[in-house]
């Protein structure tokens, strides 16, 4: 094998380990933090709650994770994205509904 793709190949599995630490999993985790404190939910609901708000927003569920993450950082947080936070914590604040 030639040395020049042996590096390539090299350089691409770094890149790849890199992403792994540094990519939408921890930034994720990082916008479940927020939900969770602004909240006051479990990890669990945290997580339902982020996923939830990705799909009435038809917005991918690192995207929504990023915003999430600046809200938190600056205090801005788009009207869409907002809406669907406030709805899906307010469902999780509500007591559950007695036989359901």
């Amino acid at each position: 094998m030639d040395v020049r793709v042996e590096l390539v190949e090299e350089s691409e599995d770094q890149k790849g380990e890199r992403q792994g630490a540094t990519g939408p999993r921890p930034l994720v985790a990082q916008a479940i933090g927020v939900v969770l404190a602004v909240g006051q939910l479990t990890a669990e609901q945290g997580w339902e709650v982020l996923r939830e708000v990705s799909q009435q927003t038809k917005i991918k569920q690192h995207h929504v994770a990023e915003l999430i993450v600046e809200w938190a950082r600056t205090g801005k947080l788009c009207t869409d994205i907002r809406k669907d936070l406030e709805q899906q914590l307010a469902q999780c604040a509500r007591p559950p509904q007695a036989g359901a």
